[in-house]
Protein backbone atom coordinates (compact mmCIF):
# COMPACT_ATOMS: atom_id res chain seq x y z
CA UNK A 1 0.00 0.00 0.00
CA UNK A 2 1.58 3.59 -0.93
CA UNK A 3 -0.76 6.71 -0.52
CA UNK A 4 -0.83 9.78 -2.31
CA UNK A 5 -1.32 12.66 -0.25
CA UNK A 6 -2.36 16.10 -2.03
CA UNK A 7 -2.13 19.40 0.20
CA UNK A 8 0.08 17.05 2.64
CA UNK A 9 1.49 21.19 3.75
CA UNK A 10 -2.18 21.90 4.88
CA UNK A 11 -4.05 21.35 8.09
CA UNK A 12 -5.70 18.20 7.31
CA UNK A 13 -3.35 16.86 5.35
CA UNK A 14 -0.18 16.90 8.35
CA UNK A 15 -2.67 14.71 10.60
CA UNK A 16 -3.54 12.50 7.65
CA UNK A 17 0.24 11.99 7.39
CA UNK A 18 1.11 11.63 10.66
CA UNK A 19 -2.00 9.31 11.20
CA UNK A 20 -0.73 7.32 8.05
CA UNK A 21 3.17 7.50 9.44
CA UNK A 22 1.81 6.24 12.70
CA UNK A 23 0.65 2.77 10.87
CA UNK A 24 3.60 2.26 9.10
CA UNK A 25 2.06 3.30 5.67
CA UNK A 26 4.38 4.71 3.14
CA UNK A 27 3.18 8.01 1.62
CA UNK A 28 4.02 10.38 -0.65
CA UNK A 29 3.57 13.85 -0.25
CA UNK A 30 2.71 16.43 -3.15
CA UNK A 31 2.00 19.75 -2.44
CA UNK A 32 3.34 22.91 -4.14
CA UNK A 33 4.70 23.97 -0.89
CA UNK A 34 8.61 23.24 -0.17
CA UNK A 35 8.42 24.03 3.11
CA UNK A 36 6.84 22.00 6.29
CA UNK A 37 5.40 24.54 8.36
CA UNK A 38 2.15 21.99 10.04
CA UNK A 39 3.93 18.74 10.25
CA UNK A 40 6.97 20.19 12.33
CA UNK A 41 4.20 21.03 15.23
CA UNK A 42 2.72 17.78 15.25
CA UNK A 43 5.63 15.24 14.12
CA UNK A 44 9.08 14.21 15.04
CA UNK A 45 12.30 14.73 12.57
CA UNK A 46 12.91 11.37 12.22
CA UNK A 47 8.78 10.68 10.95
CA UNK A 48 8.73 13.71 8.82
CA UNK A 49 12.26 12.14 6.90
CA UNK A 50 10.16 9.02 6.02
CA UNK A 51 8.00 11.08 3.74
CA UNK A 52 8.84 10.71 -0.07
CA UNK A 53 8.29 14.77 -1.31
CA UNK A 54 7.36 15.54 -4.21
CA UNK A 55 6.73 19.44 -5.42
CA UNK A 56 4.11 20.27 -7.58
CA UNK A 57 0.78 21.31 -8.71
CA UNK A 58 -2.50 19.44 -8.81
CA UNK A 59 -3.23 21.12 -11.83
CA UNK A 60 -0.35 19.71 -13.76
CA UNK A 61 -1.82 17.03 -15.23
CA UNK A 62 1.33 15.09 -17.03
CA UNK A 63 2.70 15.61 -13.72
CA UNK A 64 0.26 14.15 -11.57
CA UNK A 65 -0.40 11.59 -14.10
CA UNK A 66 3.24 10.38 -13.81
CA UNK A 67 3.37 10.35 -9.91
CA UNK A 68 0.47 8.36 -9.53
CA UNK A 69 1.77 5.45 -11.87
CA UNK A 70 5.49 5.81 -11.17
CA UNK A 71 5.60 5.89 -7.63
CA UNK A 72 2.82 2.76 -7.33
CA UNK A 73 0.63 4.69 -5.67
CA UNK A 74 -2.72 2.92 -4.91
CA UNK A 75 -4.79 4.90 -2.67
CA UNK A 76 -4.98 8.77 -3.17
CA UNK A 77 -5.73 11.33 -0.29
CA UNK A 78 -7.02 14.68 -2.47
CA UNK A 79 -6.69 17.35 -0.39
CA UNK A 80 -5.37 20.11 -2.22
CA UNK A 81 -7.50 23.00 -2.58
CA UNK A 82 -7.69 27.20 -2.20
CA UNK A 83 -10.34 28.47 0.22
CA UNK A 84 -13.80 29.96 0.03
CA UNK A 85 -12.38 33.41 0.38
CA UNK A 86 -9.71 32.89 -3.20
CA UNK A 87 -12.39 31.60 -4.55
CA UNK A 88 -14.83 33.99 -3.96
CA UNK A 89 -12.28 36.92 -5.45
CA UNK A 90 -10.86 34.39 -8.10
CA UNK A 91 -13.09 32.38 -9.14
CA UNK A 92 -11.23 31.05 -12.42
CA UNK A 93 -7.80 30.75 -10.65
CA UNK A 94 -9.93 28.94 -7.69
CA UNK A 95 -11.28 26.23 -10.21
CA UNK A 96 -8.72 25.35 -12.04
CA UNK A 97 -7.24 23.74 -8.33
CA UNK A 98 -10.23 22.82 -6.69
CA UNK A 99 -11.85 21.35 -9.99
CA UNK A 100 -9.54 20.78 -12.65
CA UNK A 101 -6.89 19.79 -10.00
CA UNK A 102 -9.42 17.25 -9.13
CA UNK A 103 -10.28 16.25 -12.28
CA UNK A 104 -6.47 15.52 -12.62
CA UNK A 105 -6.42 12.78 -9.43
CA UNK A 106 -9.26 11.16 -10.96
CA UNK A 107 -7.81 10.80 -14.65
CA UNK A 108 -4.30 9.94 -12.92
CA UNK A 109 -6.00 7.27 -11.03
CA UNK A 110 -7.94 5.74 -14.24
CA UNK A 111 -4.92 5.67 -16.14
CA UNK A 112 -2.75 4.66 -13.28
CA UNK A 113 -2.74 0.83 -14.54
CA UNK A 114 -3.59 -0.78 -11.56
CA UNK A 115 -6.89 -0.09 -9.04
CA UNK A 116 -6.69 3.01 -7.20
CA UNK A 117 -8.63 4.13 -4.30
CA UNK A 118 -9.57 8.01 -4.26
CA UNK A 119 -10.62 10.09 -0.36
CA UNK A 120 -11.66 13.83 -1.28
CA UNK A 121 -12.02 16.32 0.36
CA UNK A 122 -15.66 17.58 -0.36
CA UNK A 123 -17.07 20.43 2.26
CA UNK A 124 -19.84 21.42 4.17
CA UNK A 125 -20.22 24.39 1.68
CA UNK A 126 -22.15 22.22 -0.83
CA UNK A 127 -25.00 23.50 1.76
CA UNK A 128 -26.74 26.80 1.26
CA UNK A 129 -27.39 28.84 4.31
CA UNK A 130 -29.60 27.66 7.19
CA UNK A 131 -32.56 29.65 6.02
CA UNK A 132 -33.04 27.16 3.10
CA UNK A 133 -33.40 24.04 5.03
CA UNK A 134 -34.93 24.98 7.87
CA UNK A 135 -33.67 23.36 11.79
CA UNK A 136 -34.08 20.10 10.54
CA UNK A 137 -30.29 18.29 10.68
CA UNK A 138 -28.96 17.89 6.16
CA UNK A 139 -28.53 14.46 5.33
CA UNK A 140 -27.15 13.59 1.67
CA UNK A 141 -30.27 13.35 0.37
CA UNK A 142 -31.23 16.61 0.97
CA UNK A 143 -31.28 19.31 -2.19
CA UNK A 144 -27.65 21.11 -2.42
CA UNK A 145 -27.66 24.63 -2.71
CA UNK A 146 -24.40 26.54 -2.41
CA UNK A 147 -23.99 29.90 -2.02
CA UNK A 148 -20.03 30.32 -2.84
CA UNK A 149 -17.73 29.44 -5.52
CA UNK A 150 -16.44 27.10 -3.31
CA UNK A 151 -19.32 25.04 -3.09
CA UNK A 152 -20.18 24.92 -6.56
CA UNK A 153 -16.65 23.63 -7.43
CA UNK A 154 -17.22 20.97 -4.20
CA UNK A 155 -21.04 19.79 -5.72
CA UNK A 156 -18.80 19.56 -8.97
CA UNK A 157 -16.10 17.23 -7.41
CA UNK A 158 -18.61 15.22 -6.08
CA UNK A 159 -20.78 14.66 -9.42
CA UNK A 160 -17.58 13.90 -11.57
CA UNK A 161 -16.52 11.20 -8.70
CA UNK A 162 -19.92 9.41 -9.39
CA UNK A 163 -19.06 9.63 -13.14
CA UNK A 164 -15.64 8.08 -12.45
CA UNK A 165 -17.46 5.28 -10.84
CA UNK A 166 -19.89 4.65 -13.36
CA UNK A 167 -17.13 4.72 -16.58
CA UNK A 168 -14.60 3.63 -15.12
CA UNK A 169 -14.93 1.70 -11.40
CA UNK A 170 -12.69 4.39 -9.57
CA UNK A 171 -14.35 3.85 -5.71
CA UNK A 172 -13.79 6.93 -4.29
CA UNK A 173 -15.18 8.82 -0.91
CA UNK A 174 -16.28 12.38 -0.48
CA UNK A 175 -16.07 13.81 3.08
CA UNK A 176 -17.71 17.14 3.53
CA UNK A 177 -16.11 18.60 7.03
CA UNK A 178 -17.51 22.00 8.18
CA UNK A 179 -14.97 23.96 10.78
CA UNK A 180 -12.41 21.75 11.42
CA UNK A 181 -10.25 23.00 14.26
CA UNK A 182 -6.42 22.15 16.02
CA UNK A 183 -2.58 22.45 16.17
CA UNK A 184 -2.00 23.24 12.34
CA UNK A 185 -5.05 25.28 11.63
CA UNK A 186 -4.32 28.29 10.62
CA UNK A 187 -5.96 29.69 6.90
CA UNK A 188 -9.23 30.68 6.29
CA UNK A 189 -11.77 32.63 7.87
CA UNK A 190 -13.20 29.38 9.74
CA UNK A 191 -9.46 29.23 11.08
CA UNK A 192 -10.55 31.72 14.05
CA UNK A 193 -11.70 29.18 16.58
CA UNK A 194 -8.52 27.40 16.73
CA UNK A 195 -6.21 31.25 16.46
CA UNK A 196 -8.25 32.07 19.66
CA UNK A 197 -6.84 29.25 21.26
CA UNK A 198 -3.88 29.53 19.98
CA UNK A 199 -3.29 33.43 20.70
CA UNK A 200 -4.94 32.59 24.72
CA UNK A 201 -1.96 30.23 24.87
CA UNK A 202 0.17 32.84 23.97
CA UNK A 203 -0.88 35.59 26.17
CA UNK A 204 -1.91 37.58 23.14
CA UNK A 205 -5.54 39.16 22.26
CA UNK A 206 -7.85 37.70 19.67
CA UNK A 207 -10.61 39.04 17.68
CA UNK A 208 -12.67 36.03 16.14
CA UNK A 209 -14.59 37.27 12.51
CA UNK A 210 -17.18 34.98 12.66
CA UNK A 211 -20.69 35.13 15.56
CA UNK A 212 -23.50 32.50 15.28
CA UNK A 213 -22.91 28.47 14.97
CA UNK A 214 -20.61 26.27 13.61
CA UNK A 215 -20.04 23.00 13.66
CA UNK A 216 -16.43 22.15 15.00
CA UNK A 217 -14.78 19.30 14.21
CA UNK A 218 -11.69 18.11 15.90
CA UNK A 219 -8.52 17.65 13.36
CA UNK A 220 -7.16 14.38 14.54
CA UNK A 221 -10.79 12.93 14.13
CA UNK A 222 -11.09 14.14 10.45
CA UNK A 223 -7.81 12.63 9.76
CA UNK A 224 -8.68 9.38 11.29
CA UNK A 225 -11.73 9.55 9.34
CA UNK A 226 -10.13 10.20 6.12
CA UNK A 227 -7.84 7.36 6.65
CA UNK A 228 -10.87 4.96 7.46
CA UNK A 229 -12.44 5.68 4.62
CA UNK A 230 -9.77 4.94 2.37
CA UNK A 231 -8.51 1.43 3.98
CA UNK A 232 -12.56 0.60 3.87
CA UNK A 233 -13.60 -2.01 1.01
CA UNK A 234 -16.64 0.05 0.35
CA UNK A 235 -16.97 0.54 -3.76
CA UNK A 236 -18.53 3.09 -5.72
CA UNK A 237 -18.55 6.83 -5.53
CA UNK A 238 -19.88 7.83 -1.95
CA UNK A 239 -20.35 11.13 -0.42
CA UNK A 240 -20.46 11.75 3.00
CA UNK A 241 -21.38 14.25 5.55
CA UNK A 242 -18.98 14.62 8.55
CA UNK A 243 -20.61 16.21 11.77
CA UNK A 244 -19.19 17.27 14.65
CA UNK A 245 -20.27 19.14 17.37
CA UNK A 246 -22.83 22.42 16.87
CA UNK A 247 -21.70 25.17 18.94
CA UNK A 248 -22.35 28.99 19.26
CA UNK A 249 -19.63 31.35 19.47
CA UNK A 250 -20.53 32.91 22.58
CA UNK A 251 -20.55 29.49 24.00
CA UNK A 252 -17.36 28.54 22.64
CA UNK A 253 -15.91 32.09 24.22
CA UNK A 254 -17.37 30.90 27.65
CA UNK A 255 -15.74 27.37 26.74
CA UNK A 256 -12.33 29.24 26.54
CA UNK A 257 -12.88 31.11 29.57
CA UNK A 258 -13.35 27.88 31.63
CA UNK A 259 -9.92 26.77 30.15
CA UNK A 260 -8.02 30.28 30.94
CA UNK A 261 -10.32 33.11 32.60
CA UNK A 262 -7.73 35.26 30.48
CA UNK A 263 -9.79 34.49 27.66
CA UNK A 264 -12.49 37.13 29.35
CA UNK A 265 -10.26 39.86 28.36
CA UNK A 266 -8.35 38.36 25.29
CA UNK A 267 -10.68 37.26 23.06
CA UNK A 268 -13.60 38.81 21.49
CA UNK A 269 -16.46 38.02 18.96
CA UNK A 270 -17.64 39.98 16.02
CA UNK A 271 -18.66 39.27 12.54
CA UNK A 272 -21.18 37.59 10.04
CA UNK A 273 -22.78 33.74 10.48
CA UNK A 274 -20.93 31.20 8.49
CA UNK A 275 -22.92 31.29 5.13
CA UNK A 276 -23.73 27.96 5.43
CA UNK A 277 -26.31 24.77 7.07
CA UNK A 278 -24.56 23.60 10.45
CA UNK A 279 -26.44 21.00 11.09
CA UNK A 280 -25.61 17.74 9.48
CA UNK A 281 -26.67 14.05 10.16
CA UNK A 282 -23.43 11.51 9.04
CA UNK A 283 -25.57 8.61 10.19
CA UNK A 284 -24.54 6.91 6.73
CA UNK A 285 -21.02 7.38 7.14
CA UNK A 286 -21.13 5.87 10.53
CA UNK A 287 -23.21 3.08 9.23
CA UNK A 288 -20.96 2.11 6.52
CA UNK A 289 -17.11 2.88 7.52
CA UNK A 290 -17.73 1.69 10.94
CA UNK A 291 -16.99 3.01 14.14
CA UNK A 292 -15.22 6.45 13.87
CA UNK A 293 -13.93 8.85 16.52
CA UNK A 294 -15.67 11.24 18.21
CA UNK A 295 -13.43 14.03 20.50
CA UNK A 296 -15.75 15.51 22.62
CA UNK A 297 -15.37 19.50 22.24
CA UNK A 298 -14.07 20.63 25.86
CA UNK A 299 -11.65 18.13 25.40
CA UNK A 300 -10.53 18.62 21.65
CA UNK A 301 -10.12 22.39 23.07
CA UNK A 302 -8.06 21.42 25.78
CA UNK A 303 -5.51 19.43 23.72
CA UNK A 304 -5.11 21.79 21.44
CA UNK A 305 -4.73 24.57 24.00
CA UNK A 306 -2.23 22.59 26.03
CA UNK A 307 -0.11 21.44 22.42
CA UNK A 308 0.14 25.32 21.74
CA UNK A 309 1.45 26.07 25.38
CA UNK A 310 3.68 23.00 24.61
CA UNK A 311 5.09 24.04 20.92
CA UNK A 312 5.50 27.99 23.06
CA UNK A 313 7.61 26.82 25.79
CA UNK A 314 9.27 24.93 23.16
CA UNK A 315 10.44 27.65 21.33
CA UNK A 316 8.32 26.26 17.86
Amino acid sequence: MRVLVTGGQGCIGAWVIKRLLDRHIDVVMFDIDETPKRLPLIASRQEIARIAFIRGSVEDIAAVKAIVKQEGITHIVHLAAVLIPFCQQHPVAGAMVNVIGTLNLFEAARDAGRSVRVVYASSAAVWGPEEAYGSQALSEEDALKPATHYGVFKQANEGNARVFYSLNGISSVGLRPWTVYGVGRDQGMTADPTLAIRALANGEPFQIRLSGFMDLQYVADVADTFIECLLSPLEGAHVFNLAGEVIHMDAFHRTLVDLDARAAELVTISGPQVPVAFRMDDAQLRAKIGNLPKTSLQRGIAETYERFLQLRQSGA
